[in-house]
């Protein structure tokens, strides 16, 4: 039996805890930049506002009903989603983190020591809200897909009290023919377009498809893995957790700025700094990378700048994989300059990571490559290494940032040009000394 807890309206419920002011109001939580609706108060959901709303479009419809837009605050909800985390370790067997704010957990024998699996999933609501303040919802159910689709139910429905288990197959059938196909898990926007051409309106007919047809529609064995377990059997187990545990296939990092931007240099400033953050998650997981992506863009919405709006260049790195955030940036730089052009407005930048291994013991040369290339020479390695502990160590214990390459460095009290808008942002209460509330 799985279990799927599920963080009401997470970001919007982190800033609740710390500020009781915006209960029962209609808040929303913005995007990056101060873009786009990216969580919603269960008020704002009321007044119609949907997900991914522009904020131009809403703001006079909130301040109408006294409601509030914040920045996004990922420092707050990063720390807030790891306390919940911890808080669930110690309620069940296993745990794996599936996103910030949903975690899967093995409730297999619990009944034993524990009672009902109602109660259990009960006392773990109680304790995530006494100990975090944040609410929950808990879906349970035979297979990890099922009890996806029983926590989005246990969510729409106030009279379940934000618990739902499904462990018979009346109980199955109904909540699957509640459920549109295309809000089941794995099912995207272009399946769900193909299952509506083929008549599939809910999930309970998604389930009934033939195995063969499921095989050459939906993916192959992903496919035929999906309809197994609508049908209650399970085909996949806890995984490797998204906290650190798991180590990522590709890392990425990027920014829309907060204005556009023309001159080269403000360019490179905004790569360094996603790159040089790319380049620390890199590290942290214990992994180099062998092909480097850099993506500039300009504004889609714009009716003077024809297509392509974004260019992107590609280096399988010469050098071999490397976590080094020097000889990145030396990669970075030689990609931004082949892409950039004089004259044009650029809004968002960004960096992928991928070809992602851990580091071997010698380090991989290349007979095409002159010997000047951009390689640490071998005795080197060691020095590059301590320099990067070094690094990270300083950034971990004074603060993100304060060791970082010149580029991203700005003269003046002024922010930085690439720095995206967060005009409603709150404070970093849990992980910043100085945001610490004072009671008095």
């Amino acid at each position: 039996m799985f279990g799927l807890v599920d963080g009401n309206n997470f970001y919007v419920s982190c800033e609740r805890v710390f500020q009781p002011r915006l209960d029962g109001r209609p808040v929303v939580v913005l995007s990056n930049n101060d873009g786009n609706v990216v969580s919603r108060s269960a008020e704002a959901k009321q007044l119609g506002i949907p997900m991914g709303a522009p904020y131009f479009e809403v703001r006079e419809l909130l301040r109408r009903h006294q409601g509030q837009a914040l920045s996004s605050n990922y420092a707050l909800y990063g720390d807030m989603s790891r306390r919940v985390m911890a808080r669930l370790a110690d309620q069940v067997p296993a745990v794996e983190v599936y996103s910030i704010d949903e975690a899967f957990l093995d409730l297999q024998g619990l009944t034993t020591w524990c009672g009902t699996l109602d109660a259990r999933a009960q006392q773990i609501r109680r304790d995530v809200l006494a100990c975090t303040g944040i609410p929950t919802c808990v879906g349970m159910a035979p297979t990890k897909t099922l009890a996806k689709v029983v926590n989005r139910l246990a969510k729409k429905y106030p009279e379940l009290h934000g618990i739902l288990r499904l462990d018979t197959d009346s109980r199955r059938e109904r909540a699957l023919r509640a459920l549109p196909a295309a809000d089941v898990w794995g099912i995207g926007r272009q399946y769900a377009q193909l299952l509506s051409a083929h008549g599939i309106r809910t999930a309970w007919e998604l389930a009934g498809v033939s195995e063969a047809w499921a095989r050459k529609n939906l993916g192959g064995i992903v496919g035929w893995r999906l309809i197994q377990e609508l049908r209650g059997q399970p085909c996949q187990g806890l995984q490797p957790s998204e906290d650190g545990t798991l180590a990522r296939q590709s890392i990425s990092c990027s920014r829309s700025f907060g204005q556009h931007l023309t001159a080269f240099d403000d360019l490179w400033g905004a790569v360094t700094t996603y790159l040089s953050r790319a380049a620390e998650k890199l590290r942290a997981q214990g992994d180099q990378a062998h092909i480097l992506t850099v993506f500039i863009s300009q504004d889609r919405y714009s009716a003077h700048i024809p297509p392509p709006y974004t260019r992107s260049a590609t280096l399988t790195l010469p050098s071999g994989p490397t976590s080094n955030t020097l000889q990145l940036l030396a990669y970075g730089r030689r990609l931004l300059e082949k892409l950039y052009e004089p004259g044009r407005q650029y809004v968002k930048a960004g960096v992928v990571l991928v070809g992602l291994e851990p580091p071997s013991r010698g380090q991989q040369l290349n007979l095409f490559e002159p010997s000047t290339e951009a390689v640490v020479p071998a005795p080197d390695q060691e020095r590059v290494q301590k320099l990067m502990c070094t690094l990270d160590t300083l950034n971990h214990r004074f603060g993100r940032g304060t060791v970082r390459p010149a580029a991203t460095a700005v003269v003046g009290p002024q922010p930085a040009p690439w720095q995206g808008k967060a005009q409603h942002r709150s404070q970093s209460y849990t992980t910043r000394f100085e945001d610490i509330l004072i009671v008095s």
